[in-house]
């Protein structure tokens, strides 16, 4: 079947409103946030917006008998190249479909579509005293699809953890067409160890396996009190080994972020307001829970990082709390501007580490960068081992898109021969399935065996993974 039949008979599936042909409607779905796409951006032969299981179960069978590769789409924030249409077909975007089915205040659970954004999740969930705890730095932008396809976490991993423990069932259409629901067709229960468990093989197949139509969450209450603590150190070593002892002390925070010397220094530079101690690094802990459990653990962290940093604050003033967050939150976005014709690109942006490897992978990461004579901004999620780079290029320079792209390949390695992984919670995408071998091993061949399992036909978002 040619593109224009297939255009043709989408239409008459769903009708004009729910599918995009034309070629600036179609450029927009070639790219997501990584670098990757925007070397090699590929255009999708059309893109469909279902807005009921009924709808994507139709298409996913079209797509079936006619051997075309469909390809599922949140909100496009990702950073590797997941949500493309690498090799062709027809993308299923669902990032309209923000239906919030029910908030089941008693079992502490909420039932949701795939388009629910993560931030309007938590302000319904906070009218029930409930929040969805996993925290990505895109919350005002991603979907819940999104982040349940990707198993995404983000600032808060530390205690509230991944995506994945979160999830209690899922209903899925598979690239044959069918339905299927996991975690049990009626349950409400929060346990349940019946069955193989096809929920978390979901969670974090990246739409490989098939299409999430609907996601039935675990709420938790919400914290009643907060608080932050700064500690500034002139040893970057100082950090991880202050973080390792708060764990020993019996502390855990619900966050620990860490900003290196590259990346203290784009945040002045980016807003000088802000004012950041000239140091190594600088650690910030967020702890919650009941008031006085926050203040004891806040003492308690205080004291341990008293031991090796220079200097250390804690509060748990609103005001205060939003200032010494302030660099954090906008490192990102200083990052981009720390050169007038550079760009930050998202590529080698999430390995994961060792906890006690992190100032090891932060000094190998700023020797590359000199190595290649690129600016790297280092910051992180050291709490897990998370270290997220922030190469800054000009990315109208071949020449340096060439050394970006093996400084990048380096970063990968570099996170596996420190025992660690070439993604923390960012997924593999196209631009990191290279590694799958070096990192897996013979267990690639059962991953294959099973997306066979489920995909015989190998059209649900190929080119992912492996």
């Amino acid at each position: 079947m040619n593109n224009l039949d297939i255009k043709k008979e989408l239409v008459k599936m769903l009708g004009q409103d729910k599918v995009l042909t034309n070629d600036l409607d179609l450029m927009y779905y070639s790219y997501d946030s990584s670098f990757l796409t925007k070397l090699q951006p590929v255009t999708p032969t059309a893109v469909v917006l279902p807005a009921s299981t009924a709808e994507v179960q139709k298409v996913v069978r079209f797509a079936y008998e006619h051997n075309i590769n469909i390809i599922p789409r949140g909100a496009g924030t990702g950073e590797t190249g997941g949500c493309i249409a690498v090799e062709g077909g027809i993308v299923f975007d669902l990032s309209r479909w923000r239906e919030i089915v029910e908030i089941d205040v008693n079992n502490m659970q909420v039932v949701v579509r795939p388009g629910v954004i993560h931030a309007d999740l938590n302000d319904e969930l906070a009218k029930y005293n409930m929040f969805f705890p996993p925290d990505p730095g895109s919350s005002k932008m991603c979907t819940i699809g999104g982040m349940v396809a990707n198993n995404a976490s983000g600032l808060r991993a530390v205690k509230y953890w991944t995506t994945e423990p979160y999830v209690l069932g899922l209903e899925v259409v598979t690239p044959t067409g069918d339905v299927i629901i996991t975690g049990g067709q009626q349950a409400r229960c929060i346990k349940n160890v019946s069955g193989l468990n096809l929920t978390k093989l979901m969670v974090g197949s990246e739409g490989v396996l098939g299409i999430i139509t609907q996601i039935r969450l675990r709420c938790f209450p919400r914290p009643k009190a907060r608080g932050i603590a700064m500690a500034v150190f002139d040893h970057l070593d100082d950090a991880p080994a202050t973080v390792l002892e708060v764990y020993q002390a019996g502390v855990l925070p619900s966050g620990i972020e860490i900003l290196d010397a590259s990346a203290i220094k784009a945040v002045n530079d980016f807003k000088p307001d802000i004012k950041l101690p000239d140091a190594e690094a600088i650690l910030l802990f967020e702890v919650d829970g009941n008031p006085p459990g926050v203040e004891y653990d806040g003492q308690v962290i205080k004291e341990v990082a008293e031991r090796r940093a220079r200097q250390v604050e804690w509060s748990t003033d609103k005001k205060r709390m939003a200032e010494l967050w302030e660099g954090r939150s906008i490192t990102a976005a200083a990052a981009a501007r720390v050169r007038a014709d550079g760009s930050r690109i998202f590529a080698g942006e999430d390995i994961s580490v060792p906890i006690s490897k992190v100032a090891e992978a932060l000094r190998a990461i700023r020797a590359l960068g000199d190595k290649y004579g690129i600016q790297v901004v280092n910051y992180g999620h050291i709490g897990d081992g998370n270290v997220h780079c922030a190469p800054v290029i000009n990315p109208e320079n071949p020449e340096e898109v060439e050394k970006v792209e093996k400084l990048v390949d380096e970063i990968h390695r570099l996170a596996i021969d420190m025992n660690g992984s070439t993604t923390g919670e960012h997924g593999v995408g196209v631009a990191r399935r290279g590694y799958a071998v070096l990192e897996h091993g013979p267990a690639v061949e059962y991953m294959k065996k099973v997306k066979a399992a489920f995909d015989p036909k190998g059209i649900m978002n190929p080119g992912k993974l492996f």
